[in-house]
Order: C-alpha cells, then structure tokens, then sequence
C-alpha cells in the first residue's frame, strides 16, 4: 500500500500541544495518508477552549470533551488512549497520528507498534525521549512551523536566507532542537554504505532515509535546514551523492589521502609525545585535525584500532599507540 493510500487516526492533545501547530500537522501528516479520524481531547470548558474550538472547527476536528475531575491531572490521556484502542479495534486505520509532548502516550506508541500500525509522533522539543524512541517517526512541531513560515518570509521579501554549510547547500533558519548530532548520522550512514558493500549492494538514498528513521526516529532533513533528503546527503563531508538512471546512490568519498601517509603522520605523533605512545582515542582527534574529513569507513575499516594495528610500524599495546621495537 501506497503512503497517499494510507488510512491515519490524528489524535491531538490539546493539553499539551498549542493550537498554532494545527495547520503545520495537518499538511505534514498528508505527506504519509489520508487522515480519516481527527479528534482532538481536552476540556472545553477551560480558559483555553476557544482558541482550540475555532481551529478545530476551520479544520474538521472532532473535539472530545474530557473534564478535569482532579486539579493538576492530565484527563485527556486516558480519553485518547481509550479511543486509540477502539479504533485499532475497529480494524479502519493503517496508522495512527500522535500529537503530543506528554510521554504518558509512550506505552499507548509502542502498543500500537506492536500490532503493525505505523505511529507518527509530533510533539515540542520538550517532548521526552522515551515517547519519542516509542514511535515509528516523530516530527518537531518548531521545525514543521520554522520551515513554511522561513518559506512565507521569502515570498514576501523576495530574499533568501543564505547561510551556506557543507558543500555549498543553502539551508533556512529553524528551530533550535535537541535531535541527533550530524557527525553521528554520518557515521550511520556510512555504516550502512560498509553493510552493502559487504553484500555487493549499491546504496540508495530512499535506502538510507528508510534506515535512519528507523534507527532514529526523530531524524528529518528539515531538523537540519534542508527541505529534501537528498539535500542533507549531499553535505555531508564524507559522502558523495551520485544519479544513477533513477535512483540516487550514496557512496562514500574517496580519500586521497594514502595509508602510507597517514602511517607517516602517526609516526611523527608518536615521536612528538614525550612519553613516546599515544592513547588511541588521542591519536584518532590529532589524524582528524591534520586531515580534515579523515574516516576510517574510507579504507574500509569499522574500528579505528585494527586500522591502526595493520600499519607496518607500529603496535597498539594497552590502548596506547607505540612504534615497533620500542
């Protein structure tokens, strides 16, 4: 089945979510399906009611009214999580929407999970880990909303932002979130390059794509500035993005760096140390600032120690790098 086929229950947390966000939800959760169910849990007879009924009007929302029988209760959770359940139930649904920044929805994600529906998590940067990691996706509402109105701003201006990273790709200003660090996400997909390569396999960008979000949930080019994936590939230092008929394969840059000269390199760290050894983790950091881009990944290896180790002169011994024969 077809993403754009997909049926999808959006479920909103008006307790933990503003009503700014609602637009930003709706366009994003287009992107994966239809959104056959759309109800929204709070309690309508709260201060903070209408701003939410004229959203959830404009925007055929259903709204679910939960009281609030104890002060300081969330008493939308257990409404939503009742429903979330009769609907998969109902056998109507492919997946499930969560809109919230409460992680008392993380047992209801994983739940969910467990029985093949995909579960699409959006909540704020707050959002705890724990309900984050518990959903097939999750999206940041600050980045969804920076991205259009960074987009809106352009239109009017007839301007664009051109901060200028990595291999010349121009990005929009977003919001500042706590999402996994680019060098890690590097390092994943290189990883994933090695894997193939082992099998003879070429490496796709849809391939990679698929594989990060299933390894980090909350990954998405946009958390990084860029709108397309293809964007966030081609400015990674170390990973070339090449057009093949219709697919676009990744592969990892090749070094001109020679092992010779970096076995050269180690020599001279060696010998510039006073105690004569360097510590593994050390000798990685001082190869890493005289040659920008170094990776290991690009002379095959995946551990930095037997890279080390296969050099002709030199040992490693206790974590320590020393030269042969001393």
């Amino acid at each position: 089945m077809e993403n754009s086929e997909k049926k999808l229950a959006v479920l909103i947390d008006s307790e933990n979510v503003s009503s700014k966000y609602v637009k930003y939800i709706l366009d994003e959760i287009s992107n994966y399906g239809v959104a056959t169910y759309k109800r929204i849990y709070g309690d309508w007879t709260s201060n903070t009611a209408p701003k939410w009924k004229s959203v959830a009007i404009e925007n055929s929302i259903t709204p679910i009214q939960q009281y609030v029988y104890t002060k300081g209760k969330n008493a939308s959770d257990s409404a939503m999580i009742i429903d979330a359940m009769d609907i998969l139930y109902s056998g109507n649904v492919d997946g499930f929407c969560l809109v919230s920044s409460d992680s008392d929805f993380t047992r209801l994600a994983s739940r969910l999970r467990e029985s093949g529906m995909l579960v699409i998590g959006m909540g704020e940067q707050k959002t705890n880990e724990a309900f984050i990691v518990s959903c097939s996706l999750f999206k940041y509402l600050e980045v969804l909303a920076s991205e259009e109105e960074s987009e809106e701003e352009e239109e009017e201006t007839g301007t664009k932002n051109k901060d200028s990273i990595g291999k010349g790709e121009t990005i929009k200003t977003v919001a500042v979130v706590n999402f996994v660090k680019r060098d890690l996400i590097e390092e994943t997909i290189l990883k994933i390059i090695a894997d193939n390569d082992e099998s003879d396999k070429v490496t796709t960008a849809g391939e990679v794509g698929s594989k990060l979000s299933s390894r980090y949930p909350d990954f998405d080019a946009r958390n990084y500035g860029y709108s397309q994936l293809s964007q966030f590939l081609k400015s990674c230092k170390s990973i070339e993005v090449k057009q093949q008929g219709k697919s676009l394969i990744v592969r990892p840059i090749t070094s001109e760096i020679t092992i010779d000269q970096i076995e050269i390199a180690v020599r001279e760290i060696i010998n510039a140390n006073k105690d004569k050894k360097v510590n593994l983790s050390e000798m990685k950091r001082k190869l890493e600032k005289k040659f920008p881009g170094f990776n290991i990944r690009s002379y095959k290896y995946s551990k930095f120690s037997q890279f080390i180790k296969d050099m002709d002169s030199v040992s490693v011994l206790e974590n320590y790098v020393n030269l042969k024969g001393e």
